[in-house]
């Protein structure tokens, strides 16, 4: 997914010595796509093609519970920006 790719490089430049692990589809039915560990703090993040995309089983309920633990979200080309301006408040606190 190109997409993917390139959203794992500006999240690499953005946050300088930070870890993005990609999670295994088969393991978690749902869980999100992507793991960032930047130094105290994480967040996970669903890469979608569109905004219109269609979600698979429990990712909404794994976003929902995983963002009240830290930060989560689906992001996709359409809202990248408000996406990532967020994980930078979430990274700072």
């Amino acid at each position: 997914n190109d997409f993917q790719a390139g959203l794992i490089k500006e999240i690499k430049n953005m946050f300088p010595g930070c870890y993005v692990l990609k999670n295994d589809p088969n393991y978690i039915q749902g869980i999100p796509d992507l793991l960032v560990l930047y130094k105290d703090k994480w967040a996970s993040l669903e890469c979608k093609k569109s905004a219109k995309a269609r979600h698979q089983p429990n990712q909404d309920y794994y976003i929902k519970k995983l963002g009240k633990m830290s930060f989560a979200s689906f992001i996709f080309p359409e809202n990248v920006e408000e996406v990532l301006d967020g994980l930078q408040q979430a990274f700072r606190s």
